[in-house]
């Protein structure tokens, strides 16, 4: 897991990370990035004291693909390399690429926009299967469409609150007092 890379970059931003490491200090010893995804990414860090500093300017990032990353981070000095963390990065993409026609949206949203679409339009239809010429149409059940509309409103809900969720909303908790 990183603790010290972010998990999170944007693709045309600048990228600028101080990484203390105690037992590899600079200007001894020397950091790298490694991330490997869309495209390989190789980062070495500058000696910043006794810490390492990466930093990426955006006319650098900006050309980065978007996607995940599996990110190492590596001390080395001489022919002695260790990895100090490994991890999973995400590069987003630079709005200013996008094309105006970008549905921000995650899948969970754009998914359930088109369960209930699916369901306002089956409202006026009574039919759940027909057959025309030797060929059979038949529907989801409404039953399914609602399940599952269900579902991905759970999934919107957490995207929404950026992965938190209280466990202890509705449900009760019960609590005593020592005298």
């Amino acid at each position: 897991m990183l603790q010290n890379f972010p998990t999170s970059i944007t693709a045309g931003l600048s990228l600028q990370c101080e990484v203390i490491c105690d037992k590899y200090p600079a200007p001894g010893w020397e950091l790298t990035a490694i991330l490997r995804g869309p495209a390989s990414i190789d980062l070495t860090a500058a000696a910043s004291g006794t810490g390492h500093v990466f930093t990426v300017p955006t006319t650098v990032t900006g050309t980065w693909e978007p996607g995940l990353y599996a990110v190492s981070i590596r001390a080395s000095f001489g022919d002695n390399v260790h990895e100090i963390e490994a991890g999973q990065t995400t590069i987003a993409a630079d709005l200013v690429s996008i094309d105006v026609a970008h549905d921000p949206r995650g899948h969970a949203q754009r998914t359930l926009t088109a369960i209930e679409a699916v369901i306002e339009g089956r409202a006026n239809k009574d039919q759940q299967s027909y057959t025309i010429n030797g060929r059979t149409l038949v529907r989801t059940a409404i039953s399914d469409l609602l399940m599952l509309r269900e579902k991905y409103r759970a999934e919107v809900a957490k995207e929404k609150s950026g992965g938190r969720h209280n466990k202890l909303v509705r449900r009760k908790v019960k609590v005593r007092f020592g005298r």
